[in-house]
């Protein structure tokens, strides 16, 4: 573990915080295990954070997926002079092109990146004060390559806006919820709408008896993933896409994430499933924290069940359940999907950054970043989104034919 105090400046005509939210050193952890109690002490207090940078589920993350990949935590914490955490950036540093790049813990499995900031330091932190820390990265950095940020969170502004950054690929969507589940579900629907989803209901259950539940112990939990997993394989195989849950451990991250509880918080990763008598025909993976429901994963089963919209029926059974506990938000994640616009209507901007650190960084920094952007476009521009959609598409059959 590193250990650096640095003193930021103060120009004239700037006002400082409060003398406890000052940066008084900033201590950089190579052990998740190091760095426990300070991320345990801004969960439990009154932070700023996404679900998804809970250190719960980012230490399984890290264990099962990330050390895989070559990652290596590179937590960065700041503390005022009292030795109270003010922030705490849950980053993994990883080899990339021959360089040394900075990225958010979690991968493709966190949809929302951010780092974790007690809300005092969050709302007087400025960009010179980012940028004495980033100087202090340089050390050890490249580049600094954060993705997936949203650009509020939970009625605040992510600190890490003052950064140069670009609109990513992709946009969150999400919608508040209610207490009455009725009267949001009327709200997101109108008659004919409803009148669709009861003829599916009842053409589903036509085939059996109906549940939805969620998955509690270790066997509901493998049997769930068990048809996740096989579900998944052949959605992505038929849309010719990158499987990212077929990489080593990332099945023993979910699995783990489902069961081991850590804390007085439970197990971080909630898995739902609809099912018809003893086939799971739906799946759906997420993680809760602050209010908020984060759906992570879904899946559905191909075939006669797929027609019924069995995703959908798991969704409207969960946002009931979500609902009934009280929570005031629920996701889907990032990017569009048409199944996403019953009860997540808002769209919730997001943002990348990539910073260069070093001679080398300023030359590979523009080129991530212009390969960002041109994603952007494509997914953007409907005529060459389809383009892309259907050359994926003939690709992954060609290849299913050999």
């Amino acid at each position: 573990m590193n250990v650096v105090a640095i003193r930021l400046p103060n120009p004239e005509g700037r006002i400082p915080p409060a003398i406890d939210g000052r940066i008084a050193r900033v201590e950089i952890f190579d052990d998740m295990a190091a760095a426990e109690p300070n991320w345990r002490a801004l969960e439990r207090g009154n932070s700023l954070a996404t679900p998804y940078q809970g250190y719960d589920f980012l230490s399984l993350w890290q264990r099962h997926v990330g050390a895989d990949a070559g990652m290596r935590p590179f937590i960065v914490v700041a503390f005022n002079t009292a030795g109270t955490p003010l922030f705490l950036w849950p980053f993994g540093i990883r080899k990339l092109c021959g360089l040394r790049v900075v990225e958010f813990l979690g991968g493709k499995h966190a949809n929302f990146n951010m780092a974790l900031w007690r809300r005092d330091a969050a709302a007087n932190i400025t960009q010179i004060d980012l940028s004495a820390v980033l100087n202090l990265l340089a050390q050890r950095v490249d580049i600094v390559r954060l993705i997936n940020q949203p650009l509020t969170w939970a009625g605040s502004t992510n600190p890490f806006a003052l950064l140069a950054r670009q609109t990513s690929a992709n946009y969150g969507v999400s919608g508040a919820l209610v207490p009455d589940f009725e009267a949001l579900f009327r709200a997101s629907t109108n008659a004919a709408t409803r009148k669709k989803m009861r003829k599916k209901e009842r053409a589903l259950a036509s085939y059996g008896t109906v549940r939805f539940e969620r998955a509690q112990g270790a066997h509901d939990v493998r049997r769930v993933l068990d048809a996740f997993f096989k579900q998944k394989s052949v959605r992505m195989r038929a849309r010719g896409v990158a499987d990212v849950f077929a990489t080593p451990g990332v099945r023993r991250f979910i699995e783990a994430g489902a069961t081991e509880v850590a804390s007085e918080r439970g197990a971080p990763i909630e898995l739902y499933a609809l099912r018809v008598d003893d086939i799971i025909v739906a799946a759906l993976g997420g993680i809760v924290g602050g209010g908020r429901f984060c759906a992570m994963f879904n899946s559905i089963a191909q075939g006669r069940y797929a027609i019924e919209s069995p995703g959908e029926q798991l969704i409207v059974n969960l946002v009931r359940s979500c609902c009934e506990r009280g929570l005031d938000t629920f996701d889907l994640g990032i990017g569009e999907a048409q199944y996403k616009t019953l009860f997540c209507g808002d769209a919730e901007p997001m943002f990348d950054s990539y910073l260069a650190l070093s001679p080398a960084g300023h030359l590979l920094a523009p080129v991530l970043a212009t390969g960002a952007s041109a994603k952007r476009i494509i997914k953007q521009h409907p005529v060459l989104w389809a383009l892309a959609s259907t050359t994926r598409h003939m690709i992954a059959r060609l290849l299913a034919a050999v």
